[in-house]
This record gives structure tokens, C-alpha cells and sequence, in this order.
């Protein structure tokens, strides 16, 4: 028997063993994704702390290459959607059918039943068909003709979406917005790693190469290793007073919410557990905040067509407010 398993069974948490495990698929996606170390990085930090993760960029930046390693990398079940405007609830979330033999409803499960769902195009569907996702991604189960139906507890959502600028989209409600965790933009290649990148697909796509290299019990120990990365009291209000700011931050109609400061929390853990901690200390959250504040915030029309940016306003903060020692 491993020495981590005796640890787990006498109560001792393994935080080595919780660090390698991150960091094998991170090389794992590596292999895939390449230049985009922080975004991977970021990603892990969401999946492990029971969060979901927005993926918004222009088409051809590796979006959905990016979930698709991510859920190669893991022994678990994986169920893809493509958002299209002719997209129904019913169509993720599942149906009751009648059975005359039988004299019954059966519930046929959709493909919101896994435990990592990519929701490609995101924004592409129909604000109604989007909301279908809310009560899945907040509360693990789903709601079909006034019967509940539960999700597994790994269940994670990986969302790609368009710039809001596209034509055909619908923007993402406030609501959905703020049920993910993070949203990241992988960005275009530096010219050395793009060139990387065709010389590693000459013959064939590395995707294809991918192998599980974790399983849900790996993942299972990770997220209780995080949970347990120790945060003193003065960087747990270091996190609160970042979030209070942009409630009354210049150009802001609406701030971020206490669901913000517990994706702060949990992502901070994360980025200390990657890297080999078992304390949080100031530069975890500063890192983690421009990624879990700038898409919940809500601009003045004035400010968003003078150019102002979320991310400028949280950078700001995060200046403007001291950094405890």
C-alpha cells in the first residue's frame, strides 16, 4: 500500500502527493498546449477547487483544444455540447419520454450528465438555453419537470465563448457570469511557440497522443489537500476589502459578489498548493484576482465606450490597496 493512502486513512494529508498530481497534467496539457503555462496553471487551480472556467477569445486560440486535453488528462466520463442558436434545455438537460408498455415517464439523461462538460460557444445559444446550465453549475443536479436529478461531485463546466462583439452571439447573463469561477483568454502564440506548434502537427495532432494520466480518486485527494492550505486572517480580509473595492470602484454599476471572495479563496489555495505550499501568501491572490474579478464586474455605457477595461479597474485595486506583509 502507497504511503499516501496510509496518510489519507490516518487523517494526514499528503500535500507532496496533492502537488504532483497537479502538476502531471499540467505537463500532460503541456504537451498539447504550448506557451500558455499560467493559463494551464489557472485552469487546474479552477478544476481542483470545484469551480468552472470561462474560456473567451477570438476563433483559432486553442479553446477548445485546451478542454479537450484537460479532460483526456483525466480517467473520468467527459460529454461535449456544441451552443448553437437552435439549441432547446432539453437538449442538455434531458427528457421524460412516455413508456406506453409500461404506463410510465423515463427520464432520458442528457449530456449535462458527466463529469467535465465542454459547453463550446457558449454564447451562441439562446439566453433561455444558457440558463439551463445555472442550476447545474451552482447546486450539482438538475431540475426536469419538477424532478430533481443529482450530478457527480466532480462535475465541472469548461465553457468557450466568442467576444461578445461576434456576430451571432448573446451575452452571458450577470447571473451566469458569476457562477464561473474564472475566465481566462489563451491569447495568440509568440512566433517561436507557433512555429512549434506546426512542426508538432506535420504528421499528426498531439491530441490524438493523449492519455489519462490521473484518476478521479487522484483528483478527489487534490481537492482535499486544497481545502486544507492554511490562509491567515489578515490575507482572508486582504481578499474581502479587494472585492469590497470594486463595489464602489469609479465606472462600476455593479461589483463583484461574496461568491467572488470565495473563488479568491479557493483559487488562492489552489495557486499555493501548485506551488508546493501549504500557506497561501499575498501574490496567490494578487495573481488569481484580474482572473476571478474583471469578468464579474459591470460597466457604466459611458466607460465601456471610452475604452475602460475590467481588468484595468481590478489592477487598479490592486494597487491602490496595501498588500499585507
Amino acid at each position: 500500500m502507497s504511503d499516501h493512502v496510509n496518510e489519507e486513512r490516518t487523517g494526514k494529508i499528503d500535500y507532496s502527493h496533492a502537488a504532483d498530481i497537479f502538476q502531471r497534467i499540467s505537463a500532460n496539457i503541456q504537451e498539447v498546449i504550448k506557451g500558455k503555462p499560467q493559463t494551464i496553471k489557472l485552469l487546474l487551480a479552477a478544476f481542483f477547487a470545484g469551480g468552472h472556467v470561462l474560456l473567451e477569445d477570438v476563433p483559432g486560440t486553442g479553446k477548445t483544444t485546451l478542454a479537450k486535453t484537460l479532460a483526456k488528462s483525466v480517467d473520468t466520463s467527459y460529454g461535449r455540447l456544441q451552443f448553437t442558436p437552435d439549441l432547446l434545455p432539453s437538449d442538455i438537460l434531458g427528457v421524460s419520454i412516455y413508456r406506453q408498455h409500461s404506463g410510465a415517464f423515463e427520464f432520458i439523461r442528457g449530456p449535462v450528465f458527466t463529469n467535465i462538460l465542454l459547453a463550446d460557444e457558449i454564447n451562441r445559444a439562446s439566453p433561455r438555453t444558457q440558463s439551463a446550465l445555472l442550476e447545474a453549475m451552482e447546486e450539482l443536479q438538475v431540475t426536469v419537470e419538477g424532478n430533481k436529478h443529482s450530478l457527480g461531485k466532480l462535475f465541472f463546466v469548461i465553457a468557450t465563448q466568442n467576444p461578445v462583439e461576434s456576430h451571432g452571439t448573446y451575452p452571458l447573463p450577470e447571473s451566469q457570469m458569476d457562477r464561473f469561477m474564472i475566465e481566462l483568454s489563451p491569447g495568440y502564440l509568440d512566433r517561436d511557440t507557433e512555429a512549434t506548434v506546426l512542426t508538432d502537427q506535420l504528421q499528426r495532432h498531439p491530441l490524438d497522443k493523449v492519455q489519462p494520466v490521473t484518476s478521479e480518486e487522484d483528483i478527489a485527494e487534490v481537492a482535499t489537500a486544497l481545502k486544507n492550505i492554511r490562509i491567515s486572517e489578515e490575507l482572508r480580509y486582504y481578499i474581502v476589502d479587494l472585492v469590497n473595492a470594486t463595489r464602489s470602484a469609479e465606472h462600476v454599476v455593479q461589483g463583484a459578489s461574496v461568491r467572488a471572495s470565495l473563488a479568491m479563496l479557493r483559487i488562492s489555495q489552489a495557486l499555493a498548493l501548485s506551488a508546493g505550499r501549504e500557506f497561501v501568501v499575498p501574490e496567490d491572490i494578487i495573481e488569481a484576482a484580474p482572473f476571478v474579478l474583471s469578468h464579474r464586474l459591470q460597466l457604466t455605457s459611458q466607460a465601456q465606450f471610452s475604452g475602460v477595461t475590467t481588468v484595468a479597474i481590478v489592477s487598479s485595486i490592486i494597487q491602490n490597496i496595501t498588500m499585507p506583509k
